[in-house]
């Protein structure tokens, strides 16, 4: 398979080190949970759920772009836009209830998250039921009405103090630290698969090596099919 020639090839150029870390990280990523930031204003705290979805090997953000744009800072991100997938909504009229389709039409539980008394706590969260994409909404305002009218599941995290919320950034690092535990500890499926694994490696050897597009194109002049 030319993929796999390709994967040895760009390996060549990498140190074995690297390589077994890549690996290692491949073997824990995951595509069973996601993330979805509706609307986010603060880049800072966008950026801030980003990393936290790399460190905790979580493959695909979700960006919905309504009012606000979202902005990369690597100063914040540490890199972690390099190795966590980014998909944007900002081409539609509804943008949310796009990303919620195109969420649900890959096998998805939109999981909302709110403060309140008629959503599930987030201890209590079935993880086994399949996998969910967990909806994080404006700093301010929190979800929209769409989200809460197409969410298949609502959850909440305890809180006992005064304060109404958590910041978001916090809200998601508790949310997916959480969940990603009990992930791991279930008999949940939630590795990627081997055709994933494959497509991943390859790409962040691309990523890994330099000047690797060139590197690319004289194996493809180079390799008899």
């Amino acid at each position: 398979m030319i993929t796999n020639k390709l994967i040895d090839f760009l390996s060549s150029f990498v140190s074995e080190r690297r390589l077994a870390v890549i690996e290692k990280v491949i073997e824990n990523r995951t595509k069973y949970v996601t993330v979805l930031l509706e609307d986010i204003s603060d880049a800072q705290n966008a950026n801030a759920v980003l990393r936290t979805c790399e460190c905790l090997g979580v493959q695909n953000l979700h960006i919905v772009e309504n009012l606000n744009q979202y902005y990369y800072s690597k100063r914040v991100a540490r890199g972690a836009g390099k190795w966590v997938n980014q998909h944007k909504y900002n081409t539609f009229e509804n943008n949310s209830l796009e990303a919620i389709n195109a969420l649900k039409a890959d096998g998805y539980r939109i999981v909302a998250t709110l403060p309140g008394k008629n959503c599930t706590q987030l201890q209590d969260f079935d993880v086994c039921k399949g996998k969910f994409a967990i909806v994080l909404g404006t700093e301010h305002l929190g979800i929209s009405e769409t989200v809460k009218q197409n969410a298949d599941e609502l959850i909440t995290i305890p809180m006992y103090g005064f304060t109404e919320s958590y910041n978001l950034s916090v809200s998601n690092a508790m949310i997916l630290n959480r969940l990603i535990e009990k992930i791991r500890l279930s008999e949940v499926d939630w590795r990627l698969s081997p055709t994933e694994k494959t497509e991943l490696m390859l790409e962040w050897l691309k990523l890994s090596v330099k000047k690797s597009e060139l590197l690319i194109k004289k194996f493809h002049e180079s390799t008899v099919f």
